[in-house]
């Protein structure tokens, strides 16, 4: 998604990207982009079973096979990235707790003090400190996830300060994002982090970005159907025909896959690939992309901001969406204030008065046992990519 036209006629603020600055993996994707009146829409037979959204027996399949058997994303590096912060994290239904220490290394800990369990952090906003304290008995523990005091440590026998270290989830950061695997006794498999996702992210600077917004969403969908309309341009004009529809054309997407991750790359109404040889030119003023991070993590570029969205499934019909508006530096003047409140409140609109509602009142159709499959068309091919990934991890 992209600023609404007149936010989209401000002035150029500092950092901007050109083509130029695009990995070559994305100067790649965007040359295939065709003129929209020379655009083939293809035609395709695809459906998926109804049930997917509202099965309670497949939601428990998928949090065992895509969910706790390799790596997922977790959070955004920039919400932790000072040296000596940590917040707490709950989103996913566990208790976790993100830092980064003096040395700068992220780590995923279970929020669970090893005295007797107490969460350490009960807030999930990010927090500079020096180490983390129990608000129950005073136990006290380091950002590595160290125990460093006891109270009344004499009282104990036998206290082995080494063995009651937090318990910790193997983490990685990749391209600004924090990946964890969820289950800390399999086998860790990061092979969703290959080096192609993390040379474009990196050429978005998104691991250097700043958290203009930062916004949960609690929506009473299945997970699936609240990913669905960030594969697919078919909705565009149609759900959002009183917003952002009329910038984009009714035309497919290039699609590549990078590793499990699905790239999706689409030029705005009226594009021609000429528009990508203009000189100085704000290449997502051009170009929108947008990543779905398999399983459940999207990225979204615009000109003037980077939308990322985490969908954590909670049950069936229930998913929380953590929302962030990142941008390439804070405001410092107030155009730049007034572009990013303005770009912030639109796309908080969009999301979640028409996507975010769309699924709603799709998973309350669906869970009237009304369709037997949802039926997809050309406009939607991303969908049976995405699916093909999901459906080759699952028994």
């Amino acid at each position: 998604m992209n600023a609404p036209a007149a936010l989209a006629a401000a002035p150029a603020l500092p950092l901007i990207q050109t083509f130029a600055d695009l990995s070559e993996g994305q100067r790649l994707a965007m040359k295939r982009i065709a003129r929209h009146d020379e655009a083939v829409v293809p035609k395709i037979e695809f459906t998926k079973p109804a049930t997917i959204f509202t099965s309670p027996e497949r939601f428990a399949l998928e949090q065992e096979h895509l969910f706790r058997a390799r790596a997922v994303p977790l959070a955004i590096s920039a919400l932790v990235a000072e040296p000596g912060t940590a917040m707490g994290h709950d989103a996913l239904g566990i208790p976790l707790i993100i830092s980064r220490d003096k040395q700068g290394q992220v780590h995923v800990f279970l929020n669970a003090c090893q005295h007797k369990g107490a969460k350490l952090l009960e807030t999930c906003d990010p927090v500079k400190a020096g180490r983390m304290t129990c608000p129950y008995h005073a136990w006290s523990f380091g950002l590595d996830g160290k125990l460093l005091a006891a109270a009344r440590a004499e009282t104990f026998i036998n206290l082995d300060k080494t063995a009651r270290n937090l318990a910790e989830l193997p983490a990685r950061e990749h391209g600004g994002i924090i990946w964890v695997m969820l289950d800390r006794h399999a086998e860790p498999d990061f092979s969703p982090l290959v080096p192609e996702l993390a040379d474009d992210l990196e050429a978005l600077d998104l691991p250097r970005m700043h958290v203009y917004g930062r916004k949960r969403f609690e929506i009473a969908a299945n997970w699936k159907l609240v990913l669905e309309p960030f594969l697919e341009g078919y909705h565009v004009q149609r759900l959002h025909a009183q917003t952002v529809g009329p910038m984009f054309a009714d035309v497919p997407n290039v699609v590549d896959l990078l590793g499990p991750t699905v790239r999706q790359l689409s030029g705005k109404a009226n594009f021609t690939p000429e528009d990508l040889d203009i000189e100085g030119e704000n290449v997502h003023k051009t170009v929108t992309t947008v990543y779905n991070m398999f399983p459940n993590c999207v990225v979204i570029t615009s000109p003037w901001y980077i939308s990322v969205m985490l969908l954590q499934p909670r049950s069936v019909d229930h998913t929380t969406v953590e929302y962030h508006m990142l941008t390439r530096s804070k405001p410092d003047n107030p155009k730049a204030e007034e572009l990013y409140a303005r770009s912030y409140e639109m796309i908080l609109n969009v999301f979640g008065n028409e996507d975010f509602r769309a699924a709603e009142i799709s998973q309350a159709g669906l869970s009237t046992g009304a369709l037997a499959t949802c039926v997809y068309s050309g406009l939607e091919a991303s969908i049976a990519t995405y699916y093909g990934v999901l459906d080759s991890y699952l028994p």
